[in-house]
């Protein structure tokens, strides 16, 4: 359910756009210090590196309402991004809080391209544009299948 990114890099930073809610998390990719431990960005203090053909970015400083079940200030998350073909890569996160967990757990998940444009999630309710825009539709489906086929 709209669980869908946008990924895009450049020299110094590689942005990852959400489809729901279509947040946007900035990643440092070149060395930049650390933010205080009381600056806590809404995406946390995002920093990468390249291992080989592996992006991998560790976070720290997350926002204090975007905390992982319960974690604390303490939390640390590494992630890597490692591209197995030309249409998936895989996604493999570490989470680290020992204040909060008795041991690192980690996870892992395919992402496959898709070769469409995102757009901004929204809520439709009373959002006439779209009803007219649907109507407008139907009329002409109407319209073409009021005519006689082509023979």
């Amino acid at each position: 359910y709209n669980n869908n990114y946008t990924f895009v890099q450049t020299n110094s930073h590689v942005m990852i756009m959400t489809e729901m809610v279509h947040d946007a998390r900035t990643i440092y990719m070149k060395p930049v210090a650390r933010l205080p431990k009381q600056i806590r960005p809404w995406k946390g203090d995002s920093h990468g590196k390249w291992e080989g053909d592996t992006l991998v970015v560790e976070t720290t400083n997350f926002h204090p309402e975007q905390l992982l079940r319960g974690a604390s200030d303490n939390l640390k998350v590494v992630e890597r991004f490692h591209l197995v073909d030309a249409n998936t890569f895989l996604y493999r996160f570490t989470v680290d809080d020992p204040t909060t967990f008795t041991q690192k757990w980690s996870g892992e998940l395919p992402f496959v391209r898709m070769n469409q444009l995102l757009y901004e999630y929204a809520c439709h309710e009373a959002n006439y544009a779209l009803s007219n825009i649907l109507s407008g539709e139907r009329s002409r489906e109407r319209e073409a299948a009021a005519k006689p086929p082509k023979p």
